[in-house]
């Protein structure tokens, strides 16, 4: 037993270390109270803040969105804690409010004092609580596929276990060592369904990064926190007061929109909701175009365009 987990920690550190070097930062490291957050800046204009959802990374907004937006503004595209290359927050499981704290603090020292905060799916929640806590911290919120109302489904087997206090540490390693980035690239491409993932998403994106082993816990332990921080968000949705333009396809299966923005749209005042039919869960990348309209749709609403 003793050799066998020898060689499970062989193989995943050296697992680590080729995704590592195969996909390296894409920008600069920020210290905020000792934590090391990882930031991409494009373009120039007005500030615009791009947060990624689970198991993503820079990666996931550099594939597409952010070509569509750098002519016109200055975007910051983070890695949430824990995530692609900043450091976690702690070992429970960053919350959403953490989240937002840290991020925007980060956004801060390169002088977003009031970015535009876009956040898809996982990414849309944090940028929910950004709005409800932080509220003097941003000038327009946009919602992408968020994450933002309570549901009944039970949590998966996967996160059950990898989140789990004393099974988590023993399974996570064995997935790192033995999972393949073939085997990952196949599981995110169900979730652009009813859509095919796009031509070289995969090799842009990073499987390895996920499978790394402070990833997938990380990623987990905020995935079982999320729907009880979701539930004590909720109520607060009303008082939102920047402009906000939400997005979301309505062929999305993962973060169904009439149980997550359609009833968002009607608790934040005079928020607007777009539908884009046909659309699942990954419009950031089938259909950024309409996601930039709604990023410039809010700008122009807060007077920044």
């Amino acid at each position: 037993m003793a050799a066998f987990w020898g060689i499970v920690l062989w193989k995943a550190l050296r697992h680590e270390r080729h995704a590592e070097a195969d996909y390296p930062p894409e920008g600069q490291f920020l210290e905020v109270d000792g934590h090391r957050v990882h930031v991409l800046v494009r373009g120039q204009g007005p500030d615009l803040v791009l947060l990624h959802g689970a198991s993503g990374s820079t990666r996931d907004m550099t594939f597409e969105l952010a070509a569509h937006l750098e002519d016109r503004y200055r975007v910051l595209i983070f890695d949430r804690p824990g995530l692609g290359y900043s450091d976690r927050i702690n070992r429970s499981g960053a919350t959403l409010v953490e989240q937002a704290e840290l991020l925007s603090r980060a956004a801060a020292l390169l002088g977003a004092d009031k970015p535009i905060v876009a956040g898809q799916s996982y990414g849309g929640a944090v940028a929910l609580a950004w709005a409800v806590h932080f509220p003097e911290r941003l000038s327009a919120l946009v919602p992408i596929a968020a994450v933002s109302s309570i549901w009944a489904s039970p949590m998966d087997l996967y996160y059950r276990l990898v989140s789990h206090r004393w099974l988590g540490p023993l399974l996570i390693p064995t997935l790192t060592a033995f999972v393949s980035d073939a085997y990952v690239d196949k599981v995110m491409a169900t979730v652009f369904e009813p859509q095919d993932a796009p031509k070289g998403y995969g090799a842009h994106f990073g499987p390895g990064l996920t499978l790394r082993r402070k990833t997938l816990r990380a990623n987990a332990l905020q995935r079982a926190n999320l729907l009880e921080e979701i539930r004590a968000l909720y109520p607060r949705y009303g008082q939102i007061q920047v402009p906000t333009e939400i997005v979301h396809g309505d062929e999305d299966i993962t973060v169904p929109a009439w149980n997550h923005s359609e009833r968002l749209a009607t608790r934040i005042p005079g928020a607007t909701l777009t539908l884009l039919p046909g659309v699942g869960h990954m419009p950031q990348h089938v259909a950024a175009p309409d996601c930039a309209a709604a990023i410039d749709r809010a700008a122009k609403r807060a007077g920044l365009h």
